[in-house]
């Protein structure tokens, strides 16, 4: 559920929503696609972290040459600055369209607020809070896609047909940075180790690698739900009337109008949950790249993990200074999680597939040709977003 929050974020919000108003239901199949791939790596990510009780950065560490490893890790380390900007921002404009606060002040309250979230809470207690943040964020979405008229033979059709529109890349490039994120990759296989067990014993070993993927289909099933609700609701209410979305405050006072004076508030309290609980999940991932750059695990008392949040949240915070369009701020963020995402999936790939790493664990071949594939795929679609932009 923690790595789940963290692909519902703001950033998925602004993607989604121009998806949604820009091409109706069309690009649905880019969420279906996203989902199938973001299964398949989080559950291969995972068993990496369990099976080695390390995180991915810690394996990058322990088993690149030090220069390779601390590029790489700095990449992905920019990958969760990039993340937490538009989390930053999705909170703020929920607490501007809330209370009036300017965008700078909220963006510091919600650092501030995540910070205190991360210093002073165990996995338990964050996992809890999460889990009802992401339960009120699909109650929200539940209720106002029901307060719409949905074609839901055209969103049936959009969930399968692969259809790119022209101009489209830069959203459906959008959409796939914000489901895969490649800092989530790097959450997932640490906070799978907060579930201590006997890893000596095989048979231990082997129900928790399918345990763990029950929980990550579960999880990710939620993810798609919400985040296919997130275009319906757009296609429905912006596509269908002709409405051009291009912030998010914008689509706050759309939605009064048009579907009832409810809708406003509950798509700002619906934000402010989303921005605050990916803020924090966001804050933990830049924290666990930063310490294992150190070949260290992730711990809030330990002096890297507390450095690594500051890296990611400060910079994200003097970026939101120089931000003048911060709907376009937040698609901007979410192509640059997917020019990233190759490093990180290849980077993951060569770990799960080495017998040195994972020794009778590793990826069989029927795996490694399908996760290799995705790499291949999402590597060839950043190629054709640089070369038509």
């Amino acid at each position: 559920i923690i790595v789940t929050v963290g692909f519902i974020d703001p950033g998925n919000w602004a993607a989604n929503l121009a998806a949604g108003a820009s091409y109706g239901y069309e690009l649905l199949w880019v969420v279906t696609l996203s989902t199938l791939m973001l299964i398949l790596l989080q559950h291969n990510v995972a068993h990496l972290g369990i099976v080695r009780g390390q995180c991915l950065a810690e394996c990058a560490y322990e088993f690149l040459p030090k220069w390779l490893s601390r590029t790489v890790l700095s990449t992905a380390g920019i990958a969760a600055v990039a993340t937490a900007l538009a989390e930053f921002i999705g909170a703020a404009i929920a607490l501007k369209m809330l209370f009036g606060i300017p965008l700078v002040i909220g963006s510091v309250l919600t650092a501030i607020v995540c910070t205190i979230m991360l210093i002073t809470n165990s996995y338990s207690k964050l996992e809890r809070i999460i889990a009802g943040f992401v339960s009120l964020i699909a109650l929200a979405y539940l209720v106002e896609v029901n307060m719409v008229n949905v074609d839901w033979a055209a969103a049936g059709i959009g969930w399968v047909d692969p259809n790119i529109p022209n101009t489209s890349m830069l959203v459906i490039l959008s959409i796939l940075g914000a489901v895969i994120m490649p800092h989530n990759l790097f959450l997932h296989s640490e906070i799978i180790q907060s579930r201590q067990f006997n890893t000596q014993d095989p048979v231990i070993m082997k129900r928790q690698l399918r345990y763990e993927f029950l929980d990550t289909l579960l999880s990710m099933g939620i993810g798609w739900m919400i985040n296919s609700a997130m275009i319906i609701l757009a296609a429905a209410v912006f596509f269908s009337h002709g409405i051009a979305v291009t912030e998010l405050e914008q689509a706050e006072e759309l939605l009064r109008p048009l579907i009832g004076p409810a809708a406003g508030t509950i798509f700002a309290l619906a934000l402010l949950f989303a921005g605050l609980a990916s803020s924090a999940t966001a804050g933990m991932a830049g924290a666990s790249i930063f310490a294992g750059m150190f070949g260290e695990s992730y711990d809030m008392k330990d002096f890297h993990s507390r450095l690594g949040l500051g890296l990611t949240y400060i910079p994200a915070l003097l970026l939101i200074l120089f931000i003048t369009d911060s709907f376009q701020a937040l698609l901007v963020s979410q192509m640059f999680l997917s020019l990233q995402l190759p490093i990180t999936i290849f980077l993951q790939l060569y770990m799960t597939s080495s017998r040195r790493v994972m020794g009778a664990y590793t990826n069989r071949r029927f795996t490694g040709i399908i996760l290799w594939g995705i790499g291949i795929i999402v590597t060839l679609m950043n190629i054709y977003l640089l070369v038509i932009g």
